[in-house]
């Protein structure tokens, strides 16, 4: 057996195991952290089979960005063990028939595949073809049978970003900003105005008839009476 097989069998050994672990850990981040280990085990495996471009695009972007993400949303949420613990049981007969599915197909599938390669296929790719990484020939292909495709993609996720970011920096209607192109270019006639007008002196306004006879009254002195 070569030194490869075995490499081969132990990264598809630590895939299975970390895959088990990752749907029967009871702590969520834990389920993560296992499941990037899975990504590492899978890139492992792909190295092995020279498909180099797809184990880096695995690591790029499943382990370092969005496993990465999936992770602090998972920190930041206050999950209660017990009531996933729960709930958990009324999903297994679900679970029980989505899994057997998916086994037997797997089956079918390794089934047919190892009957259709039972006979030996003789290797008729050129030399020259041969030397080509597998980064060069996915790149080849993209960019000359799917160009359309993947410019489509790429505008699709540019449309994503700017909608990101301008959710991200709405800013609130009362927020105050300083612009300071306008306090460079201030002058003093913008700020200061000066207005002359005449001197205005309030007069008082006179008494009502009424009203200055009662107060007359009320401030004239008793008379004292005389007796007779």
């Amino acid at each position: 057996m070569e030194f490869t097989t075995v490499l081969f069998y132990i990264f598809a050994l630590l895939l299975t195991l970390s895959g088990l672990k990752v749907i029967t850990s009871r702590n969520p981040v834990a389920s993560a952290l296992f499941l990037v280990l899975a990504f590492f085990n899978a890139a492992a495996i792909w190295m092995l089979l020279e498909a180099e471009f797809l184990a880096i695009l695995l690591v790029l972007v499943y382990v370092g960005a969005v496993m990465v993400l999936f992770l602090f949303v998972v920190m930041m949420l206050d999950i209660n063990i017990d009531v996933l613990s729960r709930d958990f049981k009324r999903f297994i007969p679900v679970a029980t028939i989505v899994g057997a599915i998916i086994v037997v197909e797997t089956a079918l599938i390794l089934w047919h595949g190892y009957g259709a390669t039972s006979t030996p296929v003789p290797d008729t790719t050129p030399a020259a073809a041969a030397a080509i990484s597998n980064a060069h020939l996915i790149g080849k292909i993209i960019y000359t049978d799917y160009i359309f495709a993947f410019e489509v993609a790429g505008l699709v996720l540019l449309v994503a970003i700017v909608a990101a970011i301008a959710l991200t920096v709405r800013e609130p209607k009362d927020s105050k900003r300083q612009d300071v192109s306008k306090q460079v270019n201030v002058r003093r006639q913008d700020r200061v105005r000066l207005v002359k007008m005449q001197a205005v002196v309030e007069v008082p306004e006179p008494a009502e008839p009424a009203q200055a006879e009662a107060g007359a009254a009320g401030a004239a002195p008793a008379t004292p009476a005389t007796k007779s």
